[in-house]
């Protein structure tokens, strides 16, 4: 089994290829704790995965660099593969899904690697790179069930430990285990009091669930903007190494990913994926006990597409109350949208955007539905302005 040594080992063999990521005090993220983040979305190819890959890359033979790497991704590992491998001067084939973002998928093939876009999600990708394996003779780099990307992924623990001796808690993102496996290793092996927490996204739960049941099964399907923690079936490795270290496991769901990304690109400057802000939204919306605490979240990755980010944040906006929808009935007479404005203005909110239908076959004939989109302070002033609404004499609807 994998040691603290192991780490250690793999922390040696990485001097000089990955970034060892500051660890950065974020006041503003928990009112009743000491946030601190470990930026690894800063990390060369973006996220942590480079550790791993690069780790076991670094340990094949010279036969084995010969016959080439293959991997299959939902994208970080990819990049990390495939600039391990240019590195070292190896072949590296990566079986992506095909609903990778553009983005990921063009900086594989930027870091060196040929890509194969397979359809469907990370666990069909995984078993056309074992095909293509066993058919070609492939070295198969796996993205968390190996020892050594376990190590390599471990090395972040170190140097956590390292930047605050006295961590109460760390919150790592969980999908196949490998990295909250390494970390928690190496963090309990030194701070055997310091609290490992695991997050994943809620449509795709694999280790929770395997905790919870103390059995591992594949899910029937996984669905989440978290894309890179996006796996059907954890690994063999960390479930047991998880079982032995991590603390809890929770989950948040797809609304507090995209308000933790909000609140690390506002706050922070701090551009995560949806994976990446797991570990924040565990903080905020997962219930843990952290009140006093000195707490590192791990930011796991930055690697998220431009078109997406942008969905994120418009529904970040909404789950914070800092965007707001409300639809009225109005009788159809003149007059009546002005009367709506003017008390939206007088609390203080700014119209975005104005819908006006009297076509709606479930609208009464003599009236019509107006919907707005506010900008709004939070869901108290969303609240505030609803209320002052109805007490003028204003029907809202659902």
């Amino acid at each position: 089994m994998l040691t603290i040594k192991n780490i250690k080992d793999a922390s040696k063999t990485l001097q000089g290829v990955i970034r060892r990521t500051d660890l950065i005090e974020a006041t503003g993220l928990h009112p009743e704790c000491n946030v601190y983040i470990k930026p690894e979305n800063l990390q060369r190819t973006g996220s942590f995965k480079i550790r791993g890959a690069y780790n076991k890359i670094s340990k094949l033979s010279e036969d084995e660099k010969e016959r080439g790497v293959i991997a299959c991704s939902a994208g970080n590992h990819a990049q990390g593969v495939a600039l391990a491998a240019s590195h070292n001067g190896i072949r590296s084939i990566i079986c992506l899904p095909d609903g990778a973002p553009i983005s990921k998928i063009e900086a594989t093939k930027h870091y060196g690697a040929e890509v194969l876009l397979v359809p469907g999600v990370y666990d069909d990708a995984y078993a056309k790179a074992l095909s293509l394996r066993d058919k070609m003779g492939y070295i198969f780099i796996h993205p968390f069930d190996d020892l050594d990307v376990i190590a390599g992924q471990g090395t972040i623990g170190l140097e956590i430990m390292e930047q605050l001796p006295m961590a109460d808690a760390v919150i790592v993102p969980i999908g196949g285990g490998g990295l909250i496996s390494g970390v928690a290793l190496a963090v309990k092996s030194i701070n055997p009091n310091c609290k490992i927490y695991g997050v994943q996204a809620a449509g795709a739960a694999g280790m929770y669930e395997a905790i919870k049941n103390n059995c591992l099964k594949a899910l029937s399907s996984v669905s989440t903007i978290a894309d890179g923690i996006a796996v059907k079936l954890p690994g063999t490795l960390p479930f047991e190494l998880c079982k032995k270290y991590v603390d809890k496991i929770v989950t948040v769901t797809d609304d507090q990913i995209s308000a933790a990304a909000l609140m690390l690109l506002e706050r922070q400057k701090v551009v995560a994926e949806g994976a990446g802000a797991c570990s924040v939204a565990a903080l905020l919306y997962g219930g843990l006990p952290l009140k006093d605490k000195n707490v590192v979240c791990v930011i796991s990755g930055g690697n998220i597409d431009v078109t997406i980010l942008s969905r994120v944040i418009n529904r970040g906006l909404f789950v914070m109350g800092r965007s707001s929808e409300i639809t009225l009935e109005l009788q159809d007479r003149p007059g009546q949208l002005e009367s709506v404005t003017r008390i939206i203005a007088q609390e203080g909110a700014n119209v975005v955007s104005v819908y006006h239908d009297r076509t709606d076959p479930e609208t009464r004939l003599n009236a019509v539905y107006l919907r707005l989109v506010l900008e709004t302070k939070d869901v108290g002033h969303r609240i505030s302005i609803e209320k002052a609404l109805k007490a003028a004499g204003f029907t809202l609807r659902n």
